[in-house]
This record gives C-alpha cells, structure tokens and sequence, in this order.
C-alpha cells in the first residue's frame, strides 16, 4: 500500500481558488493512477478527477469539469488538484487516493471508490458563500 498525506485545505470565498497536495510515499508513486474524492456531511464520497500513472490522462466529474485541475509530478511523489472558481457546494473533506488501474474503460473505473487500494486522511475544504 502507499502512505498519502493530503495538504492546502481550508477556508475560502466563493469564488476563490485552493491547491490540494496529496504526497505519496511509494518509491513506486509513477505505477498508480491517483483519484481524488470528496465528501460532504450526510452524503456519499464522489468522484472528483483521477489522472493515469504517466499524466497523459485525466478525467473529472461534471460538477468540477472547467473549474478544477488534476496534475501530478512522479518526480516528487506528489499529486495536485487546483480548484478554481469555487462554489459553496464544494465545501466538503477532499481524499486523495491510489490505485491501479488499466487505461481499458478507465473513464469509467477511476471513478469507483472500490478501484483504490491506499486512502489519505482527509483535507477539509470550506467554501463561503
């Protein structure tokens, strides 16, 4: 399993911008698709954005599609989600998380939490309205 630390939450108007870092441990960071999830009180995880093991391919939920931006550097063992343009019903606890998967139906894989095998902690984000 890989060890993740999520990092950048907190506190921000509507319409303001935040960066989540999600730093991994494995030396074998560059083999794992990473997938970003959230969830608000009372409701369910969902999907954010995941981007493949090389970087080449990203994929997001239409809540944030135009807004948010995944990006990673094998380099650093670290993952990214840049949020711009935030709304109050993005205010929840972001979770990075990795796993392996296959590029085969990956639009539709990465977005199952049950795809991922190693979780962070969480990074609250709050957005006010």
């Amino acid at each position: 399993q890989v060890q993740l630390v999520e990092s950048g939450g907190g506190l921000v108007q509507a319409g303001g911008s935040l960066r989540l870092s999600c730093a991994a441990s494995a030396r074998t960071f560059s083999s794992y698709t990473m997938g970003w999830f959230r969830q608000a009180p009372g409701k369910e995880r969902e999907f954010v954005a995941a981007i493949s093991w090389s970087g080449g391919h990203t994929y997001y939920a239409d809540s944030v599609k135009g807004r948010f931006t995944v990006s990673r550097d094998n380099a650093k063992n670290t993952v990214y989600l840049q949020m711009n343009s935030l709304k109050p019903e993005d205010t929840a606890v972001y979770y990075c998380a990795a796993g392996i998967i296959g590029i085969t139906n990956a639009d539709t894989l990465v977005a199952g939490t049950n795809q991922y095998d190693s979780w962070g902690q969480g990074a609250q984000v709050t957005v006010s309205s």
